[in-house]
């Protein structure tokens, strides 16, 4: 998954961009909300951490213009303050969550999933396709029952599928879901990506194919 966070805070920022990374997912950060703006102006998030207190203005200003905009990317809040009103307040623009400053690391973790579960419909974190399961929460995945490894770009990958069985996927658009704007992606990594998962479906009836000319889709046959 792709997040975005927005925080002034230097060292809150690295702590939550370096723990959601070790579970895989790519955090792009803005310290201010003209970076905020330049960064959703061009690329599509599963998720938006949201300071309120910036030092180019307040964080519900973005919550407000980003609702009015009909944009549906889940957001959850994170605010120093504490008062039921100011949490009311936040909840009736259109955030999906909050925390209240300081942050607990394993509650963040358990927020984002239940935002994100919320989103595709989903009650848990067990997704069932074909002879696949996948436990998004632990990050396990079971190929026609066999728990099978995979390395961290590949889970990625295999969620972006996952989640979206018979969409197709641009090489491009799987570039932006698995690298964030400080890492160097390419169309041929993603190619790398595929044929590392292809091989680890194999004892599936899942396959990933490939739509020439358009990218990638998961299906069963």
């Amino acid at each position: 998954m792709r997040f975005l966070l927005i925080e002034d805070t230097v060292d809150l920022a690295k702590a939550v961009v370096d723990r959601l990374s070790l579970d895989g997912h790519v955090v792009d950060h803005a310290a201010d909300l003209g970076t905020a703006w330049d960064y959703v102006a061009t690329t599509s998030y599963d998720l938006i951490l949201l300071d309120i207190m910036l030092p180019d203005g307040d964080g519900r200003e973005f919550l407000s213009r980003h609702r009015t905009a009909q944009e549906r990317t889940p957001v959850i809040v994170l605010t120093a303050r504490s008062e039921v009103s100011d949490r009311v307040g936040i909840l009736d623009l259109g955030a999906d969550d909050y925390m209240v400053k300081p942050i607990d690391f394993s509650e963040l973790e358990a927020r984002c999933r239940a935002v994100l579960r919320r989103r595709g419909g989903e009650a848990r974190n067990l997704i069932h396709y074909g002879d696949l399961d996948f436990d998004s929460g632990a990050g396990v995945v079971r190929v026609a029952g066999q728990e099978v490894q995979l390395r961290t770009r590949e889970l990625r990958l295999f969620e972006v599928l996952i989640h979206a069985p018979g969409q197709i996927f641009s090489k491009a658009s799987l570039v932006d879901r698995l690298f964030s704007y400080d890492e160097e992606g390419s169309e041929n990594a993603i190619e790398v990506y595929v044929a590392r998962l292809r091989r680890h479906l194999l004892p599936s009836t899942v396959r990933i194919t490939t739509v020439r000319g358009l990218g990638y889709k998961l299906e069963v046959g």
